[in-house]
Formats: structure tokens, C-alpha cells, sequence
């Protein structure tokens, strides 16, 4: 397994590269991966890792900071940020964000709002009870 594949990163070409890295720091929030006042990598770590471009990750760890998601001091390490309402909003933005998405893809089919809720939550809970880790995880 890859230092990419193990970091859960695949890059696609619709987005640029330095938003998708926000994007996976931000998931990783979300799920308790990383939390508040953790370490993350050093650029040059993190660009190594990824196989991408210093000057991408530099710019990734710029837009976090200008978000207020991360936090560097001095030559400290950079470390996720302690303000519990930034943090609280990560998972409601990607949420919002994935549904946007969704609802984009799927309105020109023209299903009605409560057939769609009854697919989505099918399709939800038995996903589910297939995931990877084995078992039923409700």
C-alpha cells in the first residue's frame, strides 16, 4: 500500500489539487481522524507523502490559515485549530457541500422529494452494513 493510498488522498483532475488537500484535512476533522491542537505534517513531509508539488501544499496550508483551520507558530509545527466553533463547521459545510452536489447531478431526473428520501435511505443503511470494517455499523 501506498503512502497515498494509506492517507485515503486520490487527486482528481476537476478541482485544483491545493483545494482537495483542505478538502482532506477538513474530512479528517470531521470523522476524529485529526483533532483540535494535533500536529500535521510539515509541507515538505506532506508534499513527499502525497507525491505533489511543495508549492501546492504550501498553498493549501495557506488557505487553512486564512480559514482559521490551522494555526502556525514561529517554526513551530502547523497544528489544527482549538476554536470549537471553526471546527464544528467543517462537518456541516461538507455535508452541504456533498449534497449541493447531489441534488446538481440529480434534479434534471425529476423524481419526487419522497421517492428520492426513501432511495437515499435504502441506499444509506445498507452501505452501511456493508462497510469495509466488517458487520453492521448502526
Amino acid at each position: 500500500m501506498t503512502e497515498e493510498q494509506k492517507l485515503g488522498v486520490s487527486f482528481n483532475v476537476r478541482e485544483p489539487v491545493y483545494i482537495q488537500v483542505v478538502r482532506y484535512f477538513k474530512e479528517q476533522i470531521a470523522t476524529g481522524q485529526i483533532g483540535a491542537g494535533d500536529k500535521i505534517p510539515s509541507r515538505r513531509e506532506l508534499a513527499s507523502v502525497m507525491k505533489i508539488n511543495a508549492n501546492t501544499v504550501q498553498k493549501a496550508y495557506k488557505e487553512m490559515e486564512e480559514q482559521g483551520l490551522i494555526v502556525t507558530e514561529g517554526n513551530s509545527p502547523s497544528r489544527i485549530t482549538q476554536d470549537q466553533q471553526i471546527l464544528s463547521s467543517i462537518r456541516a459545510e461538507l455535508i452541504e457541500s456533498a449534497v449541493d452536489i447531489f441534488i446538481s447531478s440529480i434534479r434534471n431526473i425529476q423524481i419526487p422529494v419522497e421517492e428520492l428520501v426513501d432511495i437515499i435511505k435504502t441506499k444509506y443503511t445498507s452501505e452501511r452494513k456493508l462497510s469495509p470494517e466488517g458487520g453492521d455499523t448502526r
